[in-house]
Order: C-alpha cells, then structure tokens, then sequence
C-alpha cells in the first residue's frame, strides 16, 4: 500500500484536458492564402498571355499582309481580300499552335505530380481548349483592325496612310496594356512594339515592292 501510494506522488496525474492542443500559426494560414492566390493568377495568366499575344499577332502579321500586297496592287478588294485570307489561315494557325504547345506542357506537368507521386488537380493545370479559343478570337480582333481601316478607302495612298495610323494606335495600346499587366514603363513598352510594328510593315512593303520591280 506505501508503494502504491509513493507511485501516486511520483507519477503526475494526466487527463486528456492537460494535453495541449498544437496552436496553429498565423502565418502558416497566411502563407496557404498566399499560394492560393498565386495559382489563381497563374490560371489567369495563361489565356491573358494567349490573348493578348494572339491580338498582337493578329494586328501586326495581317496590316504586314496588306501591305506588301498593296505595295503591287492599288485596288481595294484585292488588299481586303488577302486581310481576309490572312485572318482565317492566321485564326486557324494560331489556335492549332496554342493546343498543341499548351496541351504538351499540361501533359508535362501531370506526368511530373505523378512521377512525385501527388494529386493531380486538373484546375490547376493549363487548359489547351481556353488558351486556343483566347488565342483564336484576339487574332481574329487583332486582324479586323487593319481591314476596317482599309474597307471604306478608295484612294489608294490615303488607304496606307490609314492602316499605318490605326495599326500604329492599335500597337501602342497593346504596348500600354503590358506594361500595365507587366508594371513596366509605358513609354519603353509602347515604343519597343510601335517601332517593331513599324518595321515588320515596312520590310514586307519595301521587299514586295523590290521583287514586283525586277519582274519576279
């Protein structure tokens, strides 16, 4: 009976109330926010990129287009015609282009969860439909541009004087949309893309122009 009791006076008494629930840490819960709120942007940023590149694409490769071919036609149908044809093969080239790269970089990184043994969240991943139809319908706004500016203009110089300035709006607005996304300057974002835009117009108007003058 005195061994019992002097175990009693040794052993401290313990009950589940006594055990200490771990606390959680603030920062723990704000850093989970964190990484939430990243992998949303990242979900986001995917078809944003899409688009806004695919407008770009759109805009610059059609104006170039019409002209080169308003460099050796003066006519108004034969340059809206080729706007045309280079918005529907331009669309249909770019959406095939954006699924099949990001449809390669979603197999990528499931195959990378599963190789680490982790849930694959397929919300999480790039989505190759969303990107190829972001992609397909700012090439598409991105190609009207320049065909609008063209369509009403008889006169064949005031017709290329017109595609150049509403390209050249059209370039700068795009210039200011990523710097905004980007938190760049807007007068280097603006001016990078204006003078590309300028150059790739008036390299494939110079060069049509020397090809149709040595009778290619």
């Amino acid at each position: 009976m005195e061994d019992h009791n002097k175990l009693s006076q040794i052993a401290p008494s313990s009950s589940p109330t006594d055990i200490e629930a771990p606390q959680r840490n603030p920062q723990d819960d704000q850093q989970h926010e964190n990484d939430d709120d990243v992998v949303d942007y990242t979900q986001r940023a995917q078809w944003l990129r899409a688009a806004v590149l695919g407008a770009n694409d759109g805009l610059l490769s059609t104006a170039s287009l019409m002209m080169g071919v308003g460099a050796v036609r003066k006519d108004v149908k034969t340059m809206i015609l080729t706007g045309v044809a280079g918005l529907v093969a331009g669309a249909c080239s770019m959406a095939i282009g954006e699924f099949v790269s990001v449809y390669s970089q979603y197999d990528m990184e499931v195959a990378q969860l599963k190789r680490e043994r982790k849930e694959v969240n397929k919300a999480k991943l790039p989505n190759p439909f969303y990107a190829a139809a972001a992609s397909t319908v700012a090439f598409a706004m991105g190609a009207v541009v320049p065909l609008l500016g063209a369509a009403f203009i008889k006169e064949y110089k005031v017709r290329l004087v017109v595609v150049v300035g509403v390209v050249s709006a059209a370039l700068i607005g795009f210039g200011v949309l990523s710097a905004v996304l980007a938190k760049a300057s807007v007068v280097k974002s603006s001016s990078r893309i204006l003078v590309g835009g300028w150059l790739a117009m008036g390299i494939t108007f110079g060069l049509t122009k020397s090809v149709d003058s040595i009778g290619v």
